[in-house]
This record gives C-alpha cells, structure tokens and sequence, in this order.
C-alpha cells in the first residue's frame, strides 16, 4: 500500500472588514430602504381602501371593514338601536322601573362614530397608522361607541322614582277617637340616594347593553316601631270609670267620686320618652288634668279642724261638752296624683286619695283646769225691741255660731271667719240692712246686733280691739237698755258685712277665753258670755255723747211702679247726724295697762217714701205720711 501524503490546503483568505463609516452608510441605506418599502406599502394599502374603512375595524360590535363613511353610517343607524329598544331595570326589592336608554338621554351620534372608524389607521405618522392597520387587519379593532348622553334627563328620571320611594320616618304613635284607642305603627323612613343611583347609571348606558340597576336606597328606622303594647294600657285606662275614694270614709264623708271613660280620655297623655340611647311612648293620666280635677275636689273634701265645744257649768265650775270636736283632713294633691297614676297603669279602677289628717287643738276631754277656763269674767246683753220675726231669725241664727267657741291664748278672733258665708243657703232670712247709702232689704238683716254685742262684750272684758266699723248712722237698736234708750251708747256699735268687713279682737291672756251665746226671743235679748281666769283686768270708760248733731234731711219722694196708685210705703227711716269720741282704759293692778279710743262719726239721713204711679203726693203727704221716726229701728 503506498501511503500518500496530502498537503495541507492553503486557509481562505479572511472576509474583508468595513470600516466604521462603511457600516453606518451601509446602516442607513438599509433604513432608509426599509421606509421607501414601508411607505410604498402604506400607500399601495391606502389606494386598495381608499374612502374606505380598513378591513378588521368594528364599532360597539358592528363590523364596518370595506364601508364608506357613509356605508358605515347607515349600517350604524340600522344595527345600533340600543338608546331605542334597550332595557335599563330600576330595581327596589319588588318595585320595578324600566326605562329606555333614549329616555335617559342617551343617544348615539351615527356620523361622528362612522368618521372615527373610518380615520382608524389614517392619523398620525406612519408607523402609527401601520400599527393601527396591522393590528385591525390581524386581530381586529372594536371601537367604542361615542355616546351623547343628557344626564339631566336620567336626573330626572331618578327624581320621579324618588318621589314614589321616598318616605318619611315615621314614629310610632296612639291617637284616640273618642274612648277608642287606636295604635299607629311606625315606619322606616327611605330616601333615594340620587347621586349613588346616577352614578350606576351611568356606568351600565355606556355598555350599551341591557342592565339591572339595583337602586341605592338609604333607610332611616323609626325609635319607636310597635305602640301596641302602650294601646293595651290605654284600652285598660279607659275600659270602665275610674273611682276615687276617701279611705275609711263615714256616713256624711263626700264621695266616692266616678270619672267616666270619656272624661278619662280627656286626661289621657301620650308622651314620648327618651332616655339612654333609646325612645318609648308612655301612656299616663296626665299630672295637669288630675290636679286641675282634684283641686276642685279639695273644696269638698277639705275640712278644717274645730275644737270642741263646751259650756261652763257655773255650778261645777267643770266644762261640758256640747259639740265634739271635727278631726281636719286636706287632701295631698300631688301625692294622690302620682298614686291614681301608678294604680291605674296596674289595671286598677278604684283608688283611695291621700289625705293629711289635722288635730285641732282641744279634743272632747279638756278639762277647764287645763284650758285655764275656771270663771266667768264678763257678760253683757243688748235689746233689740221692735225687731221683726226675719231680724230676729238672722240673730239667733248667727249667734249660734259662737256658742261654745273657744279662742287660744294669744290669738287674734275674727268674726267673719266664724260666722263663715252669710245667705240663704246658710239659713239667713232678708231683713232691713244698710247697704249703698240706703236701708234696704238684704240677707243677713241684723248680724250686726250680734256684732254689736260682741263688741261690747270684748270692750267691757279689756281685751284688745284690732279692726272695728260703726254704723253710717245711728240705729234705734243699738241704743236700747233693759228700760228704754241710753244715748250714751252711740258710737258703741260695730257692723259687719262677710268677708269685707270685719270685727277682730286679740286674747291678750294666757288662758284660753270661752264664748257663749243666749239668745232670748220674748225679752228681745242677747246675751254675750266670756270665761276664762281673770287676771284682775279693770275698764273704765267715758263718752262725749252725740256731739255736733245735724237735723235730718227733709224726706225724700220716689215714684215706685210696683206700687199702686194711691199707694205710699217708708223704705228708710231719718236720724240725727252726731259725732261720737269713746275713751277706754284698762288696768292692770292698778296701773294703766292701755288707752284706746272710738271715734264714730254719724250721717245725718233722710226717710224716705216711695207711692205708686198717679198717686196724688200732696194729699196723701198730709193725710197717710207716718210720723217722723228720730232713731232707724
């Protein structure tokens, strides 16, 4: 074998290499080889569409590749028909509201969309029209719709639905039709949050699709939402009369006192109370109505406490009862109030009031000893002859109130206050009285006897005087003895004329000062007495008489109609003006342990007569006038 070496081949020669500026020449021929091409293909692309959308491009789901503007207009308008038969659903729970877009204002302006996909790859430089094409032409562009949307038009629309949704919140409540009591639920208060609801609007039309719009509703719970419980207590309030009672009430006692239902609800307050982070309604009589009722109760009911009554045995020397003595209650408003209020929410109709019992002073078994009451210390008695069967019933009668009356040490006694109300209710007869410058008939004719005597009676016991009134004029009454007149008793009267005018005197001792009264009706008599322990008291008096006297007036004529012709009556009577000072003085051991003084002063009054219509005056002025009278009996 015969080997053969080869020779080793010669290595090519090395590619020849370019210098910097060749390779940017070479650079930039390439680039600018690759714009003519781009170029020359954007344009050879543009005249094959030319007036044309280009191929791939869509708008809201409408394919508009190889359509003039106004192909695609027209194609547009036929296929886009959603603001015209599109569904916007307004949805609150299982109210519902449907609209179309168009009524919403939404509407689609056809032309400017048609334009917008037919300068798809026709604006800006070239290589962004050729992206816009390459990717129209690869995978397709689906525009968006532009929409012309009016939202005043949806406001609007959202505003009637509000005017439907919308409700006040609205609290529990109880409204009564007469004894009816009917409860009122509450309700949750809803608004439509226009705003939010818009906003979701807005939002599903530039779909341009169908959609539920759930409506942004904001609910506002009442504090109170059930009264039925509070109406239960009301119908129980109101299901039979309420009655109140005086506990261990006694024959004579006032009441039981019924309230019916319909007076009731009346009463019946329906309040609203708040408190700690919650609200309720509370049913009650209301506090006004019940002490604005009770109040008027009190007069009936309140009684004032009165010692008992005695008179002195001046054979004992030891008091006897006459009268016990009355146990004083008052009725305690406010606590019965609140008690009618508590028990009639329980269910209860009959309710005892509250009542403050009130002791008086002296019970049934004082003794004298322990009142200080051991003697007589002075009596005195005044006439009244001449009286006539009415003035005599009126003195008896307020007499009596005084008979065994007793006056605490140190107090102040008012006649007015115990004699109490002065008519015919209280068993008065009309007699003649002094009242607006005249002698008339009026109730009460003659407790001025009995004033007088009290007067009297209290000036001879040297106790303090505090308010007395005389007389306008001198009165026959007043002046009269066991025997006939005294004129030095003028300006030793007092009147009286319940409540304004009064007789008061002060038992200055320190004993207790008994009074009794005897009224004799054949001797025309009354007699004052007063008991208790002397203290050694002496009066001493004097009078200046009738001083500065006045004749009467001539007599006055008045025409009666109630009278007949022919007929002439007296209604008044004449006296004699007078000034009349009294000074007393008690003493004390001997020592002067007060002055007063009385100073009267009298009118002078006319008589005066009175004849019926066509009465001839000046005959019967001569013939029937009575004869002067110089003292008023």
């Amino acid at each position: 074998m015969v080997r053969r070496e080869r020779t080793p081949a010669s290595p090519p020669p090395p590619p020849a290499t370019l210098n910097p500026l060749q390779a940017l020449a070479a650079l930039l021929g390439g680039l600018a080889l690759f714009f003519i091409l781009l170029l020359a293909g954007l344009t050879a692309y543009g005249a094959a569409h030319a007036g044309k959308v280009f191929p791939g491009v869509s708008l809201g789901g409408v394919d508009l590749s190889g359509l003039t503007p106004a192909q695609a207009q027209d194609r547009l308008a036929r296929t886009l028909l959603f603001p015209q038969t599109g569904k916007i659903v307004f949805e609150d729970g299982q109210n519902i509201w449907v609209a179309s877009p168009a009524e919403l204002g939404l509407a689609l302006d056809f032309e400017q969309n048609a334009r917008s996909a037919y300068y798809l790859g026709r604006l800006g430089d070239p290589f962004e029209r050729f992206g816009s094409r390459l990717d129209a032409w690869r995978k397709g562009v689906d525009l968006s719709p532009e929409l012309t949307y009016k939202e005043q038009y949806a406001l609007d629309y959202l505003i009637h639905i509000a005017d439907q949704i919308n409700q006040p919140t609205r609290e529990a409540s109880l409204k009564l039709e007469g004894v009816e009591v009917v409860a009122v639920p509450g309700a949750i208060g809803r608004t439509l949050d226009v705003p939010a609801s818009l906003e979701a609007l807005t939002r599903q039309v530039r779909t341009l699709s169908d959609g539920v719009i759930p409506l942004v509703i904001e609910e506002t719970p009442p504090e109170i939402m059930d009264a039925s419980a509070q109406a239960e207590a009301a119908r129980r309030i109101l299901s039979e009369p309420l009655t109140l009672t005086l506990p261990d009430a006694k024959g004579g006692d006032p009441g039981p006192y019924k309230i019916p239902p319909s007076q009731l609800a009346e009463m019946l307050v329906v309040e609203r109370v708040s408190g700690a982070g919650s609200a309720q309604i509370q049913v009650s009589l209301g506090a006004e109505a019940l002490t604005t009722y009770l109040t008027a109760l009190a007069g009936d009911i309140d009684r004032y406490p009165a010692n008992a009554r005695f008179i002195f045995n001046d054979d004992t020397r030891q008091l006897e009862l006459i009268q016990p003595a009355v146990i004083g209650r008052t009725l305690e408003v406010e606590t019965s109030v609140r008690s009618i209020q508590e028990k009639v929410l329980n269910g209860e109709h009959t309710v005892p009031l509250t009542l403050t019992t009130l002791q008086p002073a002296v019970g049934d078994t004082a003794t004298g000893e322990q009142l200080g009451i051991t003697e007589n210390i002075v009596s005195y008695t005044s006439y009244f002859r001449g009286s006539d069967s009415e003035r005599l019933h009126n003195i008896e009668t307020a007499a009596a109130n005084f008979h065994g009356l007793l006056v605490p040490p140190g107090a102040t006694f008012s006649m007015a206050d115990a004699m109490g109300n002065v008519s015919l209710d209280t068993g008065y007869a009309e007699a003649w009285i002094i009242f607006g410058g005249r002698t008339i008939k009026g109730v009460g004719g003659g407790v001025c006897q009995v004033s007088t005597t009290l007067f009297r009676t209290v000036f001879m016991a040297g106790l303090p005087i505090v308010e007395r009134y005389p007389h306008a004029y001198r009165v026959g009454y007043y002046e009269q003895t066991a025997s006939g007149y005294d004129p030095d008793l003028a300006g030793l009267d007092a009147t009286v004329f319940v409540p304004m005018v009064d007789f008061k005197f002060t038992n200055d001792s320190p004993h207790w000062l008994l009074m009794e009264t005897y009224f004799y009706p054949n001797s025309r008599a009354l007699t004052w007495k007063f008991y208790s322990t002397s203290d050694g008291r002496k009066v001493e008096w004097e009078t200046s008489g009738p001083q500065n006297v006045v004749e009467a007036p001539d007599p006055v004529y008045e025409e009666n109609p109630d009278l007949a012709k022919g007929e002439v009556r007296q209604v008044d009577w004449e006296a004699e003006g007078a000034d009349v000072t009294v000074l007393r003085t008690v003493y004390l051991n001997g020592v002067a342990l007060f002055t007063d003084s009385f100073v009267t002063h009298y009118l002078p009054w006319a008589a005066v007569y009175q004849y019926g219509p066509g009465t001839n005056l000046n005959k019967l002025m001569k013939k029937n006038q009575p004869p002067p009278i110089k003292l008023n009996p």
